[in-house]
């Protein structure tokens, strides 16, 4: 079965903005009822809502369809589907095509909230390179008006723990 990428934080936004079912949303997502329930219950979520249908992994008549019919379920898109399944060939991550788009903005990130961190360190998290993060840094990218700053972690370009070893790594090398 293949499931969204961050499904926590699909099936958070997927309760917030739509009327289907915890059950259609935790067959989506690969959850269990129970863990739907309780993210919808959970008034100080530490996960952010990830619209599913901004990244293409489904589309708004899909939702639609399966609110008007329960026993409907979603299914991911096609195109998702054979990129994870070339991605577990590979074993190189992938990147949706909505979020290479937003790469900038999560190196600006970075580079906000994590100045410590090299061009080089921030490059490898990014998979970027070392020119395009000191352009960024520097604000001289030749697309630097139109960056929107969003966190990769929630984007899906980066783990929140490969961010905080680089952290960690970054710290003890100023030591």
């Amino acid at each position: 079965m293949n499931y969204p990428y961050m499904p926590k934080s699909t099936a958070l936004w997927l309760i917030e903005n739509t009327a289907l079912t915890f059950e259609q949303i935790a067959d989506f997502c690969g959850l269990h009822e129970l863990e739907v329930k309780n993210i919808a219950d959970t008034e100080s979520n530490k996960i952010q809502g990830l619209n599913p249908i901004l990244n293409g992994q489904l589309t708004r008549e899909d939702i639609e369809k399966c609110e008007v019919d329960p026993k409907a379920r979603l299914t991911l898109r096609e195109e998702i589907i054979q990129a994870q399944k070339a991605q577990n060939k590979k074993g190189i991550g992938y990147t949706p095509k909505l979020h290479r788009q937003n790469r900038l903005g999560g190196i600006l990130w970075i580079i906000k909230n994590y100045p410590e961190l090299s061009d080089g360190q921030v490059a490898r998290l990014m998979r970027s390179t070392n020119p395009t993060v000191a352009s960024v840094r520097n604000k001289t990218h030749k697309s630097y008006s139109l960056i929107q700053i969003q966190s990769p972690i929630v984007l899906g370009l980066v783990s929140e723990s490969a961010l905080h070893d680089a952290v960690a790594k970054a710290k003890n090398n100023k030591i």
